[in-house]
């Protein structure tokens, strides 16, 4: 059986007044993120209209990539900062495509 792409979608949400200092934070992870094995595509977006909300749009080969990217010294340094960034904690959620 072929294991199938895992799609991510994450939602953050600054802090009040720390909106620019994630975004910075979050672009940054992007380069060493598309680099990671497994990663077919890793993109972020803000609000046009909530500058303080984030979403991050991830697919990767398999479930087992992104666990391998969960572990990644470029995620384990936003985790060290996010607590100071985000007014809550990331929404997260996995999906697999079921259509071609």
């Amino acid at each position: 059986m072929k294991t199938k792409p895992i799609t991510v979608v994450a939602r953050l949400r600054a802090m009040s007044g720390k909106e620019e200092e994630l975004r910075q934070v979050l672009l940054d992870m992007i380069a060493p993120s598309r680099k990671d094995a497994g990663c077919i595509s890793y993109d972020l977006h803000q609000s046009p209209e909530h500058k303080s909300c984030f979403l991050f749009f991830e697919n990767w080969e398999t479930k087992e990539h992104l666990d391998k990217h969960l572990t990644t010294s470029h995620l384990k340094a936003f985790n060290a900062k996010s607590p100071n960034l985000l007014a809550e904690p990331p929404q997260i959620t996995l999906w697999e495509r079921i259509s071609e």
